[in-house]
């Protein structure tokens, strides 16, 4: 005898057939459409029949009511592959505000930010902001927390924390495995979460793995890379059966480099993500929908990169029920009028308009779940002079556009046993310091490539430790701008001596804001605005500065524990004599 959940379900299958044979009029009619067929590789002329969530007809149908698109064109909605919402700095709710209204109706993210600050209510708080919201979040267990032991984090997850996870229908798999090192050299803990996930989606971070280390990762289980910054490497890891995600993000730029070797024998191996980006990118510039037309004007067909932003990311993830405008699947959708320069002026999620004219057609719904304070810093043990223990010493080399360093070194000028920062060099100072339990652990080193010329700018995002992370041209200004952020509980300051020229709070453990995107977008853009008037030319200073903390990307990083050689795997000296 059938159960009653069963009953209903054959019921609701009756009903769609009914509805896609043509007996029965769906619910909504997108008629005189021009249909991008993801699957073919061609666009057609004809309608799209919705029956409640799902589409039941592509062609000729009738419906109860309709819509005249007027030829325009309608694709499925635009997945992003692989996505760190707190690096827009606003809960999923307000995220979902800057990407829908530009196509994005699947994100899949790993909140491994806010879990490495608050572990499992950090992720439970994105559950709850994402819940009946207007936009597709689904989570990817985060593999990594902490990173590595390299630096200090406000949380642990081992695999026994994880495993618990996949019992949630939202949870596809384990999120991207930073720890690479510990994958090759068969690290006991890391191999835990591996075996945990082998019969689900594992996503990779392998920045400049290559060779037997890569086919030994590979091995393991993992089975795509997100960090691909040149041609050869991103054709290695397809070669070797990855999903290459082209990042496109505000501190990383690959697209470009990567775009030139899609080709139709080998393109159904790639996809978009935007891994992180900052709010006003999001706002003015856009998400996966930028990457899409970034993608057609570096030469790649339109309909193929809706396809890589689509179809091919829901494969990835076992995604079925979307990616395609085809009879079945979910009707997330996209409307827009030039196929080359696709900006989405109706945006469809489970067949009803979420999105109209760059607008939400509805509201958001702030998270109803608090945050306790994560800005436990020992202030009394703050010192930002170092001591000149040697002549030459360990440089941190910006590259513009990138996530990975140079390993520089340098002669700081040193006065009365002190070694300074000379910002008429470019040299200067860094620091980060321990953030989550006041235990007073600083690390502090030298950079290069941020380009203050005076002044300071600080942080309470760290990736992926989130750490207090400082950089400036004197002690007076990083201290300044350092107090200022632990007084706004989390966020972002612009110092210069005493005074505080701008600030970004984000009280949600220290990475996001509970105020519209918007306005947070604007606080960010008078923030940058301050740090490039003191002299940085980076297009965002402060994101370029999150990065010099993570440990994992080389080649020379900071912590709270010290200078990171990452090709090393360890902490070495700041002084090289």
């Amino acid at each position: 005898m059938l159960n009653a959940e069963f009953r209903i379900l054959r019921m609701d299958l009756k009903s769609l057939i009914r509805r896609a044979r043509g007996d029965e009029p769906a619910d909504l009619l997108l008629k005189n459409a021009r249909v991008v067929d993801v699957l073919g590789g061609t666009v057609e002329p004809g309608s799209v029949a919705i029956a409640g969530e799902v589409i039941v007809g592509v062609g000729q149908c009738s419906a109860r009511a309709e819509i005249d698109l007027g030829g325009s064109f309608v694709a499925p909605g635009f997945i992003d592959a692989h996505v760190h919402i707190e690096s827009a700095m606003v809960p999923p709710a307000e995220f979902a505000r800057a990407v829908v209204p530009r196509g994005t109706t699947t994100v899949v993210t790993d909140p491994h930010e806010i879990a490495n600050v608050l572990g499992l209510d950090g992720i439970r708080f994105m559950f709850e902001s994402a819940k009946f919201g207007p936009l597709s979040m689904y989570v990817m267990a985060p593999s990594c927390v902490p990173a590595t032991g390299m630096a200090t984090s406000g949380a642990a997850l081992h695999g026994y924390d994880l495993f618990p996870l996949k019992a949630d229908p939202w949870v596809l798999g384990l999120a991207e495995v930073m720890n690479f090192p510990g994958v090759v050299d068969g690290d006991d803990a890391v191999l835990e979460k591996l075996g945990a996930f082998q019969d689900r989606v594992i996503d990779g971070h392998g920045p400049g793995l290559s060779g037997a280390a890569l086919q030994a990762y590979v091995a393991a289980g993992v089975q795509s890379d997100h960090e691909s910054t040149s041609a050869d490497e991103a054709l290695e890891k397809i070669r070797l059966g990855m999903m290459v995600m082209i990042r496109e993000g505000s501190a990383a730029r690959d697209l470009s480099a990567i775009v030139p070797i899609v080709t139709a024998a080998n393109q159904h191996r790639f996809c978009f993500c935007t891994d992180d980006c900052q709010p006003s990118d999001l706002v003015e510039r856009g998400g996966i929908d930028h990457a899409i037309r970034s993608a057609i004007g570096l030469g790649m067909d339109p309909v193929a990169a809706i396809r890589l932003a689509t179809w091919n990311a829901a494969q990835h993830f076992r995604l079925h029920n979307r990616g395609a405008v085809t009879p079945g699947r979910r009707a997330d959708l996209v409307v827009f009028d030039d196929l080359r320069d696709p900006r989405p002026r109706l945006v469809f999620r489970n067949g009803s308009v979420v999105a109209r004219d760059g607008a939400m057609a509805v509201p958001p719904r702030p998270p109803s779940r608090t945050l306790r304070s994560t800005m436990n810093v020992a202030w009394e043990s703050v010192d930002f002079r170092i001591p000149a223990a040697g002549r030459r010493a360990r440089v941190i080399g910006v590259k513009a556009g990138r996530l990975d360093t140079d390993a520089l070194e340098a002669e700081p000028t040193v006065r009365g046993g002190e070694a300074l920062a000379d910002p008429s060099r470019d040299l200067l100072k860094i620091a980060v310091l321990e953030r989550h339990m006041a235990s007073g652990a600083a690390g502090k080193g030298f950079v290069t490539g941020i380009g203050l010329r005076e002044g300071a700018i600080a942080s309470s995002v760290a990736h992926d430790h989130h750490n207090l992370i400082v950089v400036g041209a004197d002690d007076a200004s990083m201290m300044t701008a350092a107090r200022r952020v632990g007084a706004l509980h989390g966020g972002m300051a612009v110092a210069r001596g005493e005074r505080v020229l701008a600030e970004v709070p984000l009280p949600l453990g220290g990475l996001m804001s509970a105020e519209p995107v918007e306005r947070v977008s604007r606080q960010v853009e008078t923030a940058v605005a301050a740090a490039r008037a003191l002299g940085s030319p980076l297009h965002d200073p402060f994101m370029a500065m999150g990065f010099l903390a993570l440990e994992v990307i080389p080649s020379l990083k900071v912590t709270d524990k010290g200078i990171i050689d990452v090709a090393r795997r360890a902490v070495v000296p700041l002084w090289l004599d």
